[in-house]
């Protein structure tokens, strides 16, 4: 099976989709707030943003001085639309691999069950 058009692999990878993903559904987050939601470290949530940010999907603004100072991130217009497409290659994937309504079963049990015995067999 040949990869989605859409399918990101910068996006793809857990703790990134799940930040672009609480991304998607706000305007401005502030740092603590994606932090807080995703539990992250400080440090493991700043790698990913500078990573998804380098690559154009992310705005990232600083605000205030001293102790007030705080960030936050938004996802950008090709961020969005990278998570968009993703998110369509995702479902065409899950779609391509349910089985067909009315189909039966027992090829894939079948392969399931062949595939026991070889491991057995080599035993």
């Amino acid at each position: 099976m040949s990869t989605p058009t859409g399918f990101d692999e910068l996006i793809h990878p857990a703790t990134r989709l799940s930040v672009v993903a609480l991304l998607a559904s706000t305007e401005w987050a502030d740092f603590g707030f994606v932090r807080d939601s995703l539990s992250l470290s400080d440090s493991a949530l700043s790698k990913q943003l500078h990573t998804l940010e380098g690559a154009g999907y992310l705005d990232l603004r600083k605000e205030g001085t001293g102790r007030k100072r705080r960030t936050r991130v938004r996802l950008s217009e090709r961020g969005r639309t990278a998570f968009d497409g993703h998110v369509a290659a995702l479902r065409a994937i899950v779609e391509g691999a349910a089985p067909a309504a009315g189909t039966d079963d027992t090829h894939a049990a079948g392969a399931g069950a062949a595939a026991a015995a070889g491991a057995e067999a080599v035993r």
